[in-house]
């Protein structure tokens, strides 16, 4: 069987791919690839679903949130951050479910923003805060023992655009959350939020 990793081709992506192939037969995609994968267009993950035997775990890496003064930001701001990587993620559990084996498993990404906001990151601080929220209160009713998790990264090091926002935060490596999300597709834990390098 197959682990699906959305939002593959990114820092995160590219190391999560490369963490669980050790293990698992992964297919990795994004907005790039073939066949192409977009969290704001449900339909690319439905026509996946259907070309697709059930999958072992669905890891989903994927989402943009706006990084603005609170004052900058207006409501669009809110909606199409919440639209990628909230309604994103909740639409993949929600769409794959059915296309996840028994005992299979979601894993979804947030941040340390949710308890650890920085200048500007009202917007990412709030969905950050919803996926985690949506993870608990989902996961006790997931059918068939399917479990759902987050992993909820530090900054990333290859992040280098984001290094000067994060002043004074412990910086992990990539390949290292990378494990966490190993940690959740290979483990028994449901309704976890995986704090990655804090």
């Amino acid at each position: 069987m197959t682990v699906l990793v959305i939002g593959a081709t990114g820092e995160l992506g590219r190391a999560t791919v490369s963490a669980l192939s050790a293990h698992y037969d992964v297919l990795g995609v994004s907005r790039s690839t073939d066949p192409s994968v977009n969290l704001t267009e449900p339909e690319t993950l439905d026509a996946l679903f259907a070309n697709h035997d059930p999958f072992e775990a669905v890891v989903v890496l994927s989402g943009a949130v706006p990084f603005a003064p609170l004052a900058e930001l207006s409501r669009e701001d809110f909606q199409t951050g919440f639209t990628s990587k909230f309604l994103g993620q909740v639409e993949a559990v929600q769409r794959g479910v059915a296309h996840v084996v028994d005992g299979g498993s979601f894993t979804l990404v947030s941040g340390i923003l949710s308890d650890h906001p920085v200048p500007g990151s009202a917007a990412a601080s709030s969905i950050n805060s919803a996926v985690n929220g949506f993870v608990v209160g989902a996961a006790p009713q997931l059918p068939r023992g399917i479990r759902l998790n987050a992993v909820s990264p530090t900054v990333v090091t290859e992040s280098v655009r984001y290094h000067e926002a994060f002043r004074g935060f412990e910086q992990i490596p990539a390949a290292q959350v990378a494990q966490w999300v190993l940690r959740s597709v290979a483990g028994e834990q449901t309704g976890q939020i995986f704090r990655a390098g804090w």
